[in-house]
């Protein structure tokens, strides 16, 4: 396996990152330990939660099992801040005030002293970037940060923080943490690019599309009772459609015929992309993760990418996984 350097830190991850949404949200804490520590096993070392993920639960959940392995210093632990955690005024948004707090209270769950990777989870419409980042680089300065970097941000949000941060010498987002995959190729227009320019990593998510890729959903209309379209409604229901499940059929077929099953394929894809630092799997089972572990070797053919893009054309999309993002005013029309 070969190992990707995150931006501009020097930092090696490897090409898979294991992501804990489901952790505590189906996952029990047993298996998410054994999930844990199986991707660890593997030299998976980046590992992505929330400190809004189940209520903080995720967070402790990785807290408990890197301590009773001891295991801490195999992790790179990358946690985010933003989203509402309490019924108070400023539990929530991109103020100095609510990322001490939110920092602390994550360092307390994660069990540890530092964050490698500190990510603000969405962009703010109301607090000044020079107010988050003047927080993030006294979070750095004291120790409790190593690194930050920004999650579902617009192109130029990005530029604006590296603007900021080059004029008042701030901490800068190495890393920024999109959606992405076969269904949703809409970052490649001016996202890919502009972090390519300016050396942001990109960790991105969904490259199962929600499982719409690994053949999860044969309707867009009756969804399996146990999916995350099902049990959580709302946004994740939006991103399941008829021409997504369509392309899903397609890329199944094209998998077949090279011997992958079809998580393998989404998931190769993504991780080959120009750009792409690593996909973020999610794992509800330690099968899953089990399964889309040998993606870490695999290399996608020029006759693969070539095929992918017939499906879906490069920057265009058949389902949008930017609806949880405010700003994003572009529609998917179908």
């Amino acid at each position: 396996m070969q190992y990707r350097v995150l931006g501009r830190s020097g930092v090696k991850v490897a090409p898979l990152a294991l992501g804990t949404g489901n952790f505590a949200d189906p996952t029990p804490e047993a298996e998410a330990s054994r999930i844990l520590n199986r991707a660890l096993d593997a030299g998976i070392n980046l590992i992505d939660t929330s400190n809004s993920y189940s209520d903080g639960a995720s967070e402790s959940f990785i807290g408990r099992a890197l301590a009773r392995g001891r295991r801490r210093h195999e992790a790179l632990l990358a946690t985010k801040a933003f989203y509402r955690v309490g019924a108070g005024a400023n539990d929530e948004d991109l103020s100095r005030l609510h990322l001490m707090r939110a920092c602390e209270d994550s360092l307390r769950r994660l069990q540890t002293d530092y964050i490698d990777l500190y990510q603000m989870h969405r962009p703010s419409p109301a607090i000044p970037m020079e107010e988050t980042l003047s927080a993030l680089t006294d979070l750095q300065r004291q120790g409790k940060v190593r690194y930050i970097g920004c999650s579902v941000h617009p192109a130029w949000k990005i530029m604006e923080s590296i603007m900021v941060s080059e004029l008042k010498g701030f901490a800068r987002f190495i890393s920024e943490q999109p959606p992405y995959n076969l269904l949703d190729r809409r970052i490649e227009n001016e996202l890919v690019p502009m972090c390519q320019a300016h050396g942001l990593g990109l960790l991105t998510w969904s490259p199962l599309a929600q499982g719409v890729l690994a053949g999860r959903y044969a309707s867009a209309s009756q969804l399996p009772p146990d999916s995350r379209g099902a049990l959580r409604g709302g946004i994740y229901a939006e991103r399941i459609t008829a021409a997504g499940i369509a392309v899903g059929e397609r890329l199944a077929a094209l998998a077949k015929a090279h011997g992958i099953s079809p998580a393998q394929l989404a998931t190769l894809w993504v991780k080959d992309q120009p750009g792409i630092t690593a996909p973020i799997i999610g794992p509800r089972t330690l099968e899953h993760l089990q399964h889309l572990l040998p993606v870490l070797d695999m290399r996608l053919s020029v006759e693969l990418a070539e095929a992918c893009d017939r499906l879906v054309a490069p920057g265009g999309a058949v389902a949008s996984f930017f609806n949880s993002a405010d700003w994003m005013k572009q529609r998917v029309l179908l």
